[in-house]
């Protein structure tokens, strides 16, 4: 009966403990990734090395943001597709901006959040569209997925944002896109 009663305390310990955890986990303060954002006036991008396995498209560039230089933490994946793109149209619409982003690098499935837009990188027309990514009682953040090509080549470029509203820093990830940096690596990349 001893056993048994000790047993009984200690099912109801654990069983308080873990409804207290969660309890105070709900509660708990989480940073606002929600509210507004400005659009930051000299963001300061800095490489950082490839943190995913290689794949069929090989390693890529990364950069990053940080929140006092962005408004909140961006990362930038770059990398690109050779021979991958719609020779005829390039990146002209939603579905092959889908057909060409790496979803993959944006972690959870993304939704889509709004229609995409073209957009212009170097000699490059491409396409930018925002994603949000994220789960109920996780911070939310979101994705631009961004491709651009040269004929049948084309540059996919995935920034993940700290934030659940990409619209603010879209304008610095593509004037970032265009810089010198990266249209220089583009111009190697795309073998020209």
């Amino acid at each position: 009966m001893m056993k048994k009663n000790v047993a009984l305390a200690a099912l109801f310990g654990l069983g308080f403990g873990a409804l207290g955890g969660a309890l105070a986990y709900i509660a708990w303060p989480h940073p606002n990734h929600s509210g507004p954002i400005s659009p930051p006036d000299h963001p300061v991008w800095t490489e950082a090395k490839w943190p995913f396995p290689a794949d069929e498209w090989g390693k890529g560039k990364a950069f990053r943001c940080n929140a006092a230089d962005c408004g909140v933490e961006v990362n930038l994946y770059i990398r690109a597709k050779i021979g991958f793109c719609n020779c005829t149209t390039g990146v002209s619409d939603d579905d092959e901006l889908t057909r060409l982003a790496d979803f993959s690098l944006m972690g959870d499935k993304p939704s889509v959040l709004s229609p995409g837009h073209p957009i212009r990188v170097g000699w490059m027309k491409g396409r930018s569209r925002p994603y949000g990514a994220g789960a109920p009682y996780r911070a939310r953040n979101s994705a631009l997925a961004v491709a651009f090509n040269d004929h049948c080549d084309a540059v996919v470029a995935t920034a993940v944002i700290d934030h659940d509203r990409p619209e603010a820093i879209e304008p610095s990830v593509v004037a970032f896109l265009n810089s010198k940096t990266i249209i220089g690596w583009a111009e190697i990349a795309l073998g020209m």
